[in-house]
């Protein structure tokens, strides 16, 4: 009866293994399809971004802005004070 039971032992845990690799295999599966479409979303997140930053760039020369700071981050346009008098 102990043959009996190592080939009982035996096959248990084969079935064990073939369960935890056929477990393994659909996590892998599962987990690179999960992994593809994150890829996907982020790619077509991408090219929204750069739509935008078109749009923005398109908008901004509209107004003949074209790329240049605000009037008010300028230099020259900086208040100038005026000398105190102490």
């Amino acid at each position: 009866m102990d043959g009996h039971d190592s080939e009982d032992s035996k096959q248990s845990t084969a079935d064990m293994t073939a369960f935890v690799q056929n477990l393994l295999q659909q996590m892998q599966s599962r987990f690179q399809t999960m992994s593809d479409s994150i890829i996907t979303k982020i790619d077509d997140m991408g090219g929204r971004i750069n739509e935008l930053e078109q749009s923005i760039n398109d908008l901004r020369a509209e107004m003949g802005v074209e790329g240049t700071p605000p009037a008010a981050s300028k230099s020259g346009d900086e208040p100038k004070t005026p000398p105190s008098s102490t």
